[in-house]
């Protein structure tokens, strides 16, 4: 009777066209697209800043300040007039102005010093703002050391000596070392999408496996199952056994997209950092808590319209809450606390742990755990509703 219904699950589930598309086709173009998007967000040899520079100054030190914004690779520089517009307006970010009498900050006498003015685009955040402004300071402290270095150097070329410069080197001044990845190796996006669009592809089985078991419950093949004796564990585990090896193939698939196809089209490859029993592990935990939610969403809603609509908002608001379509590290604080809430971001975070922090299956215990919890506590749920709504039409 047992191998009898796991057949017929994989025969309804089979022939569903959609169902399989939205479970192998959407997550893993999400995975391509996405891991594109984000690519240049984890390179730092790519321009964040657009920006145009008006030289009102036309001295010594406005030309070095120059220099060093055309030297960095976050910024990319932009042409104006000299009666530009607005920001956004002449297609930048900012417009820097350097009035007249800009070189009077390099001299001893600051106290009539005359300051930089910066034009801001109305709709750039303050993280944005902040980081050029950091560029700015970091490029005018730089033309102040060279100053002081030419005028040492002069000094000390008429007193006949040996002139010593003073360094500004940032490579020299710190190293960066991300945690737990190797001495120069950085996160990618691939790492940080693919991870995301697994998680919320595992959850997608709650369409197809509440519209397979409205069907059946409408067609009272649920109710002649129940009398013949078959009990609700082997009634349920018809449909998590099937559909856990769905989910287990979908990873598997989401990983080789990661792996060689993502790098087709120009983004790093995904890399198996941690554990491949971590992995198992986390996926395993994470396809039970959808799999229970998708049978406790099932047994309450009473159509298949119900269960598609609840069901797609359910995952959509999961999915945004958990970090998924949102990276959690951009969002404010109170925010990444409540990501919590969701099971999408224990599952999220135990991957990433494997991905990207090369965590061992000890690692992804506090994850595993709780989303076996949540399975449970909704498969709990979902058999005392079934119990109820059987003896109800008996």
């Amino acid at each position: 009777m047992f191998k009898a219904m796991l057949i017929k699950e994989f025969l309804l589930v089979l022939r569903d066209k959609h169902a399989l598309a939205a479970l192998f086709v959407m997550p893993a173009v999400f995975i391509l697209i996405m891991s594109l998007a984000l690519k240049d967000v984890f390179n730092e040899d790519k321009a964040l800043i657009e920006y145009a520079v008006v030289d009102r100054d036309n001295s010594l030190e406005s030309y070095a300040l120059l220099s060093k914004f055309r030297s960095n690779k976050m910024m990319t520089e932009h042409n104006v007039s000299e009666n530009f517009g607005k920001p956004k307006e002449e297609g930048v970010q900012f417009i820097v102005v350097i009035p007249k009498g800009f070189k009077s900050q390099f001299s001893e006498n600051e106290a009539n010093s005359t300051a930089l003015q910066i034009e801001v685009a109305s709709d750039i955040g303050q993280s944005h703002l902040m980081l050029f402004k950091t560029q700015i300071l970091s490029s005018v402290m730089q033309v102040r050391l060279d100053m002081l270095n030419l005028s040492h150097e002069m000094q000390d070329h008429r007193d006949g000596k040996v002139s010593k410069k003073i360094a500004f080197d940032e490579k020299s001044m710190m190293k960066i070392h991300y945690a737990a990845l190797d001495e120069d190796e950085k996160p990618t996006s691939t790492q940080q999408s693919v991870p995301s669009w697994i998680v919320f592809g595992l959850f997608f089985v709650i369409i197809p496996m509440s519209t397979i078991f409205i069907s059946e419950r409408k067609q009272n093949t649920l109710m002649r199952l129940s009398t013949m004796n078959v009990s609700l564990p082997v009634l349920f585990g018809g449909k998590i056994i099937p559909y856990m090896l769905i989910n287990q193939l979908q990873v598997w698939v989401m990983i080789a997209v990661g792996m060689f196809v993502v790098p087709l089209f120009g983004a790093a490859p995904l890399t198996i950092g941690g554990d491949i029993s971590a992995l198992v592990a986390i996926s395993v935990a994470l396809s039970i808590s959808a799999i229970g939610l998708s049978i406790l969403i099932a047994t309450v809603v009473d159509s298949v319209e119900q269960a598609t609509t609840i069901g797609g908002i359910i995952n959509i608001l999961l999915g945004a809450i958990g970090g998924v379509m949102v990276p959690k590290f951009v969002m404010p604080e109170f925010m990444r606390d409540f990501a919590n809430v969701s099971p999408m971001s224990w599952g999220l975070e135990g991957f990433l742990d494997v991905f990207l922090r090369r965590g061992t299956l000890s690692d992804v215990m506090y994850e595993v755990v709780g989303l076996l919890l949540f399975g449970l506590v909704s498969l709990s749920l979902a058999a005392i509703i079934f119990n109820y709504k059987i003896r109800r039409v008996a």
